[in-house]
């Protein structure tokens, strides 16, 4: 069953969080151990592995990144970490952030790290321009292949740029 199923939610990239957090606390109260400790130990067993799916089921889908990761694994579209191919044109066009990362780890610039954060954020920004649409109209019933492509193509743009922003917030420049 996945997490989908499990929350009986249509599979999306946008989800109703409320409807969500609803159904993970009527789960919660459905499937706590301590209202089993009187069962047979096959029933405490099945309740615990329930309880189990219901916090790592909720924990996926409570968190875009996660939940968009899970869908495209789900979906059969996103390789293992490691096995995916970002497109070239795009790595074309981080070259110039790479090169302001690497000059601001060889000589720290408050003024040149700004600049870089909002080069950051606008190409962020961009980037789910190009996928807001598919996003928020998703139907897992007619998705094509195109509209999957495209927004896996975004996550792991997405992903690339986070690692750069990770590599800003370690630049120590105070």
């Amino acid at each position: 069953m996945n997490y989908f199923e499990f929350f009986n939610l249509k599979p999306a990239f946008q989800i109703d969080e409320g409807e969500l957090k609803r159904r993970f606390y009527e789960n919660s109260r459905k499937y706590h151990p301590d209202f089993y400790t009187l069962a047979s130990e096959a029933k405490q067993a099945a309740t615990l592995e329930l309880s189990t799916l219901n916090n790592q089921a909720y924990q996926t889908l409570a968190d875009p990144d996660r939940r968009m990761k899970y869908l495209l694994e789900y979906k059969g579209v996103l390789a293992a970490e490691g096995n995916n191919d970002i497109p070239p044109d795009f790595l074309m066009e981080m070259m110039e952030l790479n090169e302001a990362l690497l000059e601001l780890e060889m000589a720290p610039d408050a003024e040149a790290l700004e600049t870089l954060q909002y080069q950051l954020k606008a190409q962020e920004d961009t980037l789910y321009a190009e996928v807001a649409a598919i996003l928020a109209t998703y139907d897992d019933d007619t998705a094509t292949a195109q509209e999957l492509s495209a927004i896996k193509d975004y996550y792991l743009k997405k992903r690339y740029l986070l690692r750069i922003r990770e590599s800003l917030t370690k630049l120590n420049l105070a």
